[in-house]
């Protein structure tokens, strides 16, 4: 998939036509090949698409509206199925050529693997990245049943790489005990079962960097958002992550790109996961691309 080639499907609603002109792209990530419970995050890119047609274009929480952000919608990169390095390296180059053209990322998931070939691209444009992560699970494991490309392994990868010290994961309520033990003693910052309170704290001492924000959609309880590949009890509201994506919107991080994953809408009945989704989405894009 080239930098300028437009998908001819669903488009995120407002999407401008030119790639090329745009500041920020949104892409998709239509991979599931690693998870370990229940795949379909796979179909997730599309229907954050399809039930955006749903939104208001304002956002009274910024005050803004979409058509004060150039962006463009290039659709799912052809990813090949079940061949998880393979698509690891295709993300990793349609990264590449998204920030040599510096356009603002917005990728859509997919399982959340898919964020280790971005964040390593990341890494290579901004060597100073911190990595803000917002997650039902630590993703700290170095394997799964012995196979080191697994959607529990993107953090781990993420620490050795840029340092554990530079990544912050918050919402974390699930998770092996060699994986806490892990966070603990490697200096990096993870905050279990909260957000907000430990986010707000957090965000004066990233002042001024290059941050890069994943999002799981799973730290949601499965209250507000069933449509997942492993949900997990106890997690935090809606309302909740709305107010966290507005508490990086309101600080002084340059955030330099974000994903949303996770999303599995074979499961999501009521669409809500969906649409909660491609809510964050509108707000990701009304504060983080400047």
């Amino acid at each position: 998939m080239r930098f300028d080639e437009a998908y001819s499907g669903k488009v995120f609603i407002m999407s401008r036509p030119n790639i090329e002109e745009a500041d920020a792209v949104i892409y998709g990530m239509p991979m599931d090949w690693t998870v370990s419970f229940r795949p379909g995050s796979r179909f997730g890119p599309n229907r954050i698409r399809e039930v955006s047609i749903g939104l208001e274009e304002y956002s009274p929480y910024l005050d803004k509206h979409l058509e004060e952000v150039n962006y463009a919608d290039a659709g799912d990169i052809p990813l090949p199925f079940g061949n998880p390095q393979r698509s690891l390296d295709m993300i990793e180059a349609y990264l590449d050529e998204l920030l040599e053209k510096g356009k603002f990322p917005l990728g859509l998931g997919g399982e959340h693997l898919v964020s280790w070939p971005i964040i390593q691209a990341m890494y290579r444009k901004y060597p100073d990245i911190a990595l803000i992560h917002i997650d039902a699970h630590t993703d700290l494991r170095e394997e799964y049943e012995g196979e080191p490309l697994s959607h529990s392994t993107p953090i781990r990868k993420a620490c050795e790489l840029i340092g554990p010290e530079n990544v912050y994961s918050f919402g974390i309520r699930s998770g092996m005990r060699e994986e806490f033990q892990y966070a603990k003693e490697s200096g990096m910052h993870l905050s279990k079962f909260e957000v907000i309170e430990p986010l707000k704290k957090v965000l004066p001492q990233l002042a001024g960097r290059n941050v890069y924000v994943t999002i799981d959609i799973d730290v949601l309880d499965p209250a507000y958002a069933p449509g997942t590949g492993t949900a997990e009890a106890g997690g935090i509201s809606s309302k909740e992550l709305l107010e966290a994506i507005h508490a990086i919107s309101a600080s002084e991080l340059n955030v330099i790109g974000a994903d949303l994953v996770e999303v599995a809408p074979a499961y999501d009945h009521s669409e809500k996961t969906a649409i909660a989704a491609s809510k964050f989405v509108r707000e990701m894009l009304l504060g983080w691309v400047k």
